[in-house]
Order: structure tokens, then C-alpha cells, then sequence
């Protein structure tokens, strides 16, 4: 029996297999159980693990990848795999041995893969609909990896086991307690207090061009129809720009793409800011 280590995985971006350039974290661990697990069902088993390297980053986990080898006497081989051909019913292995330098040629009645971790399909339209902040292989992507490794950039948005990457199980569980509490600190209070800096729109500048909304990544922006009194004293209705303070997270992205200047950002508009620089200049 065979084990292939890293099936899609760790593998160039530039390459043209489809691989991912992530590690999966979790496979040298459920191998090593699988592979311990096979030989106490099947003591005549011989089992090969093809590896690139052994990762085991956790309590005891290296102690348990010991005890594989040591106790078991799981083969584990440093090396790639060239190729997998069935042959007179067997599953011919052709591999590599880096530490011993030699090829290797083992007839397996099975061999198991261990694949890539893949985020769903369905998580570009969710973070879409959420505003949340995606990485390149579509994990989402935390605040901040030490200060607020279970928030997302957009406020009130918590995240929770492999939706940000590849999680054990221990892993998992501590994140989602970390995230339900943050949910019930939130919920548990009776005013909730939002940024103070947020943009605002001067409805008789807003030509209801739309650019600011756009830019804007959190859908604070709205546009409503609006009426404007003229100087004959007659009616006119223009289309405005309205921002939605509780969406709003004062990024100032609208701010510098509205080309009529009526987009500004609280505590850093245009007359604050020049009003800085010639205090400073005095």
C-alpha cells in the first residue's frame, strides 16, 4: 500500500497541472493515522508514504509521525513519484529515493492521494455579497494575522476554520469559539458605536456620476432622487449620492475618485487638512 504526500499541492504557481502553491496542512498528520490505523487492521501490510517533507507543527504531532515509523514500521521515502500505471492487477509505483539516491519500483494493491485543500466554489460570491477581503487561492483573509486573526476588514464579518486556509481539527475549534465570542461581544451591548470617520456627500456638488460608487468596497454608497429649488423657484430633481455611516469604513477611497469634489471624509476634509499645513508653516 502507497501513500502519496502533496497531490496538488505546494506546487509552482506558474505550473500548468492546476496545482495549488499552498501546503494543505493537514495531510501528514491524517496519513500517518491512516497509514497506523491500516496496520492494526493489517499487520502484513507493507506501506510506503512518498513525502517532500514531513510537516507535523503541534502538540505531540511529531511524536505521533515517530511512532508511525518506529512502532509500525511505516516506510516513509523523501521523494517524488513519477508515475502510477496499473499492471497484471497490481498498481505499479515509480518513485524516487533522494536520501538513498535510487529509483524505486513497489507493486501496490492501493494507492491513496493526498490532495489538495481547495476553498468552495461558492466563496468569491459570498465574499462578494459581504464585502470580505479574499487572498489570491480564495481564502479570506483576516484583519490581522496577531491582532485579529478571526475579524475580517469589513465590521461585523467574523471567520472561522477553512474558510481562511487549511485547519485541523483542534485549530478549527479554537478559532470558532475565538469568533463566537466576538459575535456575542458585539450582540451583548446596547448601543453600538461606529466609526467616526466616515464619508459624507454635499448633495449640491454630487453631479450623481456614480464613480464613488463604484470604488467603494463595502457598498456604503447609495444614490437617491433628490429635489433641488432653482432660482426661478421652480423644481428640480437631481440624482445624489447618500453614504451609509453604519456601512461606511471611512477608507477615503470615494473621496479621491469623485470628480466634483462633493465626497468627503470626516476629520480629514479638504479645509482641515490645509488648515494643518499652514499651522505647521507658521
Amino acid at each position: 500500500m502507497s501513500f502519496i504526500q502533496c497531490v496538488g499541492s505546494r506546487e509552482s504557481c506558474d505550473s500548468n497541472k492546476g496545482g495549488k502553491p499552498y501546503c494543505s496542512k493537514i495531510c501528514c498528520m491524517y496519513t500517518a493515522k491512516h497509514a497506523m490505523l491500516t496496520k492494526d487492521h493489517y499487520p502484513d501490510t507493507d506501506i510506503y508514504v512518498f513525502y517532500i517533507d514531513v510537516r507535523t507543527p503541534g502538540k505531540n504531532f511529531d511524536e505521533f509521525y515517530r511512532r508511525a515509523v518506529e512502532q509500525y514500521g511505516v516506510h516513509y521515502i523523501k521523494g517524488a513519484v513519477g508515475k502510477v500505471t496499473p499492471e497484471n492487477g497490481k498498481l505499479k509505483v515509480q518513485a524516487s529515493d533522494l536520501i538513498d539516491n535510487k529509483q524505486l519500483h513497489i507493486d501496490a494493491d492501493m494507492v491513496v492521494l493526498a490532495a489538495a485543500i481547495e476553498p468552495s466554489k461558492s466563496a468569491r460570491h459570498l465574499a462578494t455579497l459581504l464585502t470580505a477581503s479574499m487572498d489570491t487561492n480564495d481564502w479570506f483573509t483576516e484583519a490581522h494575522p496577531k491582532l485579529r486573526p478571526v475579524e475580517s476588514p469589513t465590521a461585523g464579518v467574523f471567520l472561522s476554520g477553512v474558510c481562511q486556509g487549511p485547519k485541523d481539527i483542534p485549530e478549527t475549534v479554537a478559532q470558532a469559539g475565538a469568533a463566537a465570542s466576538k459575535a456575542i461581544g458585539l450582540l451583548s451591548k446596547d448601543h453600538l458605536e461606529g466609526n467616526p470617520c466616515v464619508a459624507h456627500s454635499d448633495e449640491n456638488m454630487c453631479t450623481g456620476c456614480s464613480q464613488c460608487a463604484d470604488v467603494c468596497p463595502y457598498g456604503a454608497i447609495t444614490y437617491v432622487d433628490k429635489e433641488f429649488k432653482q432660482r426661478d423657484r421652480s423644481i428640480k430633481v437631481r440624482r445624489v449620492a447618500q453614504v451609509n455611516p453604519a456601512v461606511c469604513q471611512g477608507c477615503g477611497a470615494c473621496t479621491v475618485t469623485c470628480p466634483s469634489g462633493a465626497m468627503d471624509l470626516n476629520g480629514f476634509s479638504n479645509k482641515e487638512i490645509m488648515a494643518e499645513v499652514d499651522a505647521l508653516c507658521l
